[in-house]
Parts: C-alpha cells; structure tokens; sequence
C-alpha cells in the first residue's frame, strides 16, 4: 500500500491530500480549520485530518510532496528585481528576509513541520510523561520529501482525475515559478508539456490588477469582479486592447508593463495605469460606481478572448477533442461556460479547486502516476466515464450522534427528525421563505458549496438575492447566487447540454422562462430590482446563471431534497450559496455552523437529521455568536 500526503501552502489557500494507492482519500483548506480565509500558512490542521482518514501517520507515509519549487521562484524574484532596480527596492528588502529565514530552505522548514506534528502525535498516543520522554527520544524517520512544479501540479490536478484518456490541459494563473500560462498533453499516466507563457505576462495578474484597482482585495476579490462585469458596459475593451495587452492569434499574449507595478513594487498598477482610466483606485468598500461596472465588463471580455484563443490553438495544435482545465482563472466560471459553447472542444472538465489549494491534490497523483509509474484507472457508470473526484466531497463528515454531542453539551435547542419527516419539513420552510442553512456528510474541497455546507433559499423569490446577501452573507448585494438543479432537470432551466456538477459553467436561462423587461430605464445596481425570469433570485441580469447540477448517485440526500422541492412546488432549482458570512471560509464543523446561524438573520439550521430555529434560540447564545468577527475580504 502506497500512501501520499500532497502539501500547498506559503502563498494562499494552503491545502493538504492524502492519496491511498491512486484514489483520492482526503483533502481540505487549511482555512476550513482555523477560521482564517485563504489561510497560507503550513496546513498542519488539514494534514490531520487527511492522516486521521488515512488511519496512518506521518511516518507511515511514502511519500510527501509539496506542489511548487522554491528555488526556481526565488530565482525569478531575485531576477525581476534586478531588471527593475533600483525600483522597488524597499519591497526587495522586505521580502528578503523571509526569504533567508524561510522559503529557501523549504526543505529543511517542511521537515522540522512534520517533525512538530509527530512529536504531537506521538504525545497524544502516549498518556504517561515517561511514556512520552522515551518516544521522543527516537529521532522520527520522515518520509521522502519530494517537490514538483507549480503548473505541473496544477496540470495533475486537471488530468488524473478527470474521466478522458486523453486530453488537452490548460493551465492559467497569476504565477507559479516562471509559468503564468501552460498547455499540456495528458494521456494515460503522463503529462507531457506543450507551451508556457512567462512572468511578467499574466493573464490571471491582469485580472487581479483590475480587481485591485476596482478596490477588491487581491487573489479574493476575482468573483466579485466577474460578478459585477454583467452590470456594465465594455466600453474600456479598446484601451486595455491599446494599451496593456497584445493578443496574437494563438492566444499568446503579452502586458505593457509601463502600466503595472507587480513585479518589484508593493501595488498591482501604478500612475501610468492611473492616468489611463481617469484616477486613482477605487477605496475599498467605497461605493462602486458605474465605472467600475465598466471596468469589470471590459476585463472580463478581454480575458474571454484570450481564453478562447488559446483553447482554439490548444485544439488545433493536438487535434484532441477533451480539454481540462485548472489554475485561478479557471474558477472563471463565465469564460468557461464560452469555450464549451464557442469552443472547439467535444468535452470539459475543470478541477473544482482549480487555484493553490488543488495544487496539493494534483502534486500528490503525481507522484502516483509519474514516480511510481502507476497506470490512471478510469470508473465507469451505465457505460460513461467518471472522474475521481467523489463529487468534490473529500472533507471532515459529522454523524448525528457528533453534532447532538455539541447541541446537547451546549445546552442548544433542536429537534431530531427522521429523513421521512425531515425533507418535506425543510421543504415547507424554504416554501414559507425562510433561509435555511444545510449541513451534512463530507465537507467540500475547492471554493464552492456544492449542497453539504450551504445556505439554501427559494429562487422564485424575488427578494431573495439582496435579502441573502445584506442580512445573511453580509456582503454586496449585487453578487448572484447559483441555482442547484436536478441534472436530470437542467435543460428545462438552462441552455446547457452538460452537467455541471461543480458550479464551474455559466449559461443562460432557458428564454421560456425569461420575463418581459418591465422597463429599459434601469442602469448599473438599479438593474436588480428587475425580475428576469421565473427563478429571479437565481438569474443574474445578463440572464446567465452559474449552474450546479445534482445527480443521485454523488449526492442523493441533496438530490432528494431538490426532489422534495420540486414535488411540493414544481421547481426543480434552490439557491446554493456557501454557508459563510464574508471574510469567513466556509463552515467545516457543527460548532462553525451554530456559530454562523446565530450571528446572522438565518431562520433555520439542519445539521443532518438535527433541525434548529432561530426563534427557540437563547439570545446569550445569539449575542455571544456575534462577538466573533472577520476581516472582510
């Protein structure tokens, strides 16, 4: 038996995987246990968990992978900042010493890590001081410390999983060492590599630097930028086309860097970039103005442009009809829902945590695959192939007899409801209105709730959107949410011929199901106040959707709750959005659910067969839930 413990961290979203002789045992952020988003630091909590799935420890591991080469980025840190010198050197001398004491000697860091987490095994296996004195002693014998390129985990990532025997993978990012961009030849048990495109030019540093200067956090305010891009006009497509980014036929491109400061300085864009759109960048949390509506429209066509470029080339130079795609700007759910309509390619597939954190997942079938030179085993169903991501659900699961534990202990009043009862309960709730967060089974992997930590509403609701967003997720109100939908069910809602099982594709609204425009006066956020469809509180004002579908077999407590939704009102489609508020990660544990419940204007929480109102709750328990705070992203 062959365990491999895949490792990402230092950067942002630190993640840890656990592979058992090629299937994907476990994986999980490091941010879903400490409460700390986008958490960078060693993911010592998630490797926990992953070895507590894997009933080993670390010692009885093969192999340890961490999913970059440290070496190789700090000789393009070091390179960068001498092409720019003596620009940028206070931000030199800032980064160095972390450097020096730190990162270049991620070998020798990454081991004394693992040492700590064996020492505190060890003493939580051994009861008696003395016991524990003599176990420390024995100096721990580590496993094998191997390292892998970044794109090279995330091509990993998007092909040994996926269900193809061959296809084309694309790899698009901020940076990884030098590689912003990459194509790749999947086949088999190997990875092949076809192109790369370098730092400084970055399609993914080009995005962030608009989401910066629109006054979005870096590297967390990307969705908020695509989601804002529906609200305006792409009237700035030229000047970015003019000005900071050639695009050649083939999608290759590169960035005027007269306009950005990223390489050695401490900004994304500089007075240049500044003076090209009319002032300085927007103040965060200020309040977003037409022009950054346009600003995001016009971004996000130039990035589809490129995107679409490159997969047209990426066809034409394979002749391969599958593609796979991971890195950040995969997690652009509009630009992948074009290349499966517009594209060349018969058939997607795209890692659900397609950004650092499947960095992890991806290093570790590496070593399986290419070290160990282990054929892929692709599953079947019904004679169609499946990928072997187990729908996403790789993290910490909660039986009843752990989350009454919790209630009971913390003296919080709930109900036990056997699942006859229970889905036409929850049901009838939704029906009234009411927002209801769901917990069950395994935590998802990646950055979407895919129906085991979500907070569920009724779409046909037209007030829905504003009031999830204000008074539930804290956040603004003119982020869409996305409609979970039976797959069996999908085409009656949305013009989409494939399943979309990991809210990664954008389509529109079936046009049966649209509504007349009541009016065409309104312009940028006054646009929410229009219902556009039947499922209003689901249909973004382009009348697109980020769709989730759900079949039986990966989910079927989440499929039978759509199946009770559309039995008592003849919708097949409810609101999914993570269970969160903002700056907070997605809830992992019961306590992170009660938590988020009470601090909020949620109305119900069903954590597996357990169900609480928020009317029969204590208001010391509410008021103490609201003590605990986050840093908005």
């Amino acid at each position: 038996m062959k365990r491999i413990l895949g490792i990402s961290a230092y950067y942002h979203d630190s993640a840890a995987t656990v592979v058992v002789d090629g299937s994907l045992l476990a994986a999980a952020q490091e941010e879903r246990f400490t409460r700390r988003k986008h958490d960078p630091r060693f993911p010592a909590k998630a490797i926990e968990y992953c070895l507590s799935a894997a009933e080993c420890d670390i010692e009885s591991l093969d192999a340890v992978i961490f999913y970059d080469k440290p070496m190789l980025k700090f000789e393009r840190l070091l390179e960068t900042y001498l092409a720019n010198a003596p620009r940028g050197f206070l931000s030199f001398l800032r980064a160095m010493p972390i450097w020096l004491k730190e990162k270049l000697y991620l070998k020798s860091v990454l081991r004394q890590e693992l040492r700590t987490l064996i020492h505190q095994q060890r003493a939580r296996i051994n009861q008696t001081t003395v016991a524990i004195e003599k176990k420390l002693e024995k100096r721990p014998q580590l496993p094998q410390l191997l390292f892998s390129e970044h794109h090279q985990s995330h091509a990993a990532s998007a092909f040994f999983p996926s269900p193809f025997e061959k296809a084309v993978v694309l790899c698009l990012d901020g940076v990884g060492e030098w590689a912003t961009s990459s194509a790749w030849l999947g086949e088999g048990n190997q990875l092949t590599p076809l192109w790369e495109i370098q730092f400084p030019h970055s399609l993914g540093l080009l995005y962030s630097a608009f989401t910066y200067y629109c006054g979005f956090r870096v590297n967390s305010g990307e969705y908020k930028l695509m989601g804002l891009a529906p609200y305006g006009r792409p009237i700035f497509v030229d000047v970015i086309k003019q000005n900071l980014i050639s695009i050649n036929e083939d999608g290759s491109f590169a960035l005027n860097m007269a306009y950005f400061d990223y390489p050695a300085g401490d900004r994304m864009t500089n007075a240049a970039f500044d003076a090209l759109f009319g002032g300085p960048a927007k103040q965060a949390d200020s309040e977003i103005t037409q022009k950054e509506m346009d600003l995001a429209r016009s971004i996000q066509v130039v990035t589809e442009e490129v995107v679409l470029k490159i997969a047209h080339y990426a066809h034409q130079q394979t002749d391969c009809d599958n593609l796979c795609l991971a890195g950040g700007v995969a997690l652009n759910c509009v630009a992948n829902g074009r290349i499966l309509r517009e594209g060349p390619f018969k058939q997607l597939w795209i890692q659900p945590a397609a950004g650092d954190a499947g960095g992890s997942l991806g290093a570790a079938l590496l070593v399986w695959h290419e070290y160990y030179k282990q054929p892929r085993i692709i599953k079947h169903i019904n004679d169609q192939a499946i990928d072997s991501m187990q729908g996403g659900y790789l993290g910490p699961a909660y039986s009843n007899e752990d989350i009454q534990h919790y209630l009971d202990t913390h003296s919080y009043p709930y109900e036990f409801v056997a699942d006859e009862k229970l889905f036409p309960s929850v049901i009838k709730l939704i029906e009234q209105g009411q927002v209801v967060g769901w917990f069950q089974d395994r935590m998802e992997f990646g950055p979407r709730a895919l129906g085991n930590r979500s907070i569920l509403g009724d779409p046909r609701n037209q007030s829905m959107q504003s009031q999830m967003n204000l008074k539930i997720k804290q956040r603004e109100s003119f982020r869409p949410f996305a409609p979970a939908v039976l797959v069996e069910d999908v085409h009656a809602y949305f013009d989409i011929q494939e399943a979309s099982p990991y809210m990664l594709l954008v389509a529109d609204v079936q046009p049966s199901l649209r509504l007349e425009k009541k009016s065409e006066q309104a312009f940028g956020i006054e646009q929410l106040n229009q219902a556009r469809s039947q499922i209003p509180a689901v249909t973004h004002v382009d009348y697109s959707a980020r769709v989730q579908t759900v079949d039986k077999q990966t989910n079927p407590r989440f499929h039978r709750l759509l199946s009770e939704f559309k039995q008592q009102t003849g919708t097949s489609v409810l609101i999914n959005t993570s269970f969160n508020v903002r700056g907070e990660p997605p809830v992992c544990s019961p306590a992170d659910a009660v938590r988020c419940f009470l601090a909020t204007e949620m109305d119900v929480l069903v954590m597996q067969n357990c169900i609480l109102l928020k009317n029969q709750q204590s208001q010391v328990h509410i008021q103490a839930a609201k003590q605990v705070t986050f840093e908005k992203d």
